[in-house]
């Protein structure tokens, strides 16, 4: 469980760089900082597993929110948006691994 707290914690300081060039890129830095920082907190077992239910909570309340109203797919292969729905979808989908990791952490943690 340790690995898997140490490689999601590096993947989601790299989701937090590859924000730096986005619009609203204050707020998805601290969103995947947040969640890095909460699996590395979770290592050294300093928070409490309610805590890492509540950012679950959050996240997926995100990521609902965050779901476009049209799904026109998520298109790996390609860096640039061609859509809104696209970029939308892409936001929930990180919210939505935040949220799933979270959950993990905080149950098997």
């Amino acid at each position: 469980m340790r690995l898997l707290k140490i490689f999601f914690g590096i993947l989601f300081v790299i989701f937090a760089y590859f924000q730096v060039d986005d619009p609203d890129s204050g707020v998805w830095i601290g969103i995947y900082s947040f969640a890095a920082l909460g699996c590395f907190m979770s290592i050294r077992e300093l928070w409490p597993p309610w805590v890492f239910y509540a950012l679950a909570a959050g996240y997926l309340i995100g990521a609902i929110f965050q779901w476009p109203p049209e799904f026109e797919g998520i298109f790996f292969g390609e860096a640039a948006m061609r859509t809104l729905n696209i970029e939308l979808a892409r936001e929930s989908l990180g919210l939505g691994i935040c949220a799933v990791v979270m959950a993990v952490i905080g149950k098997w943690g």
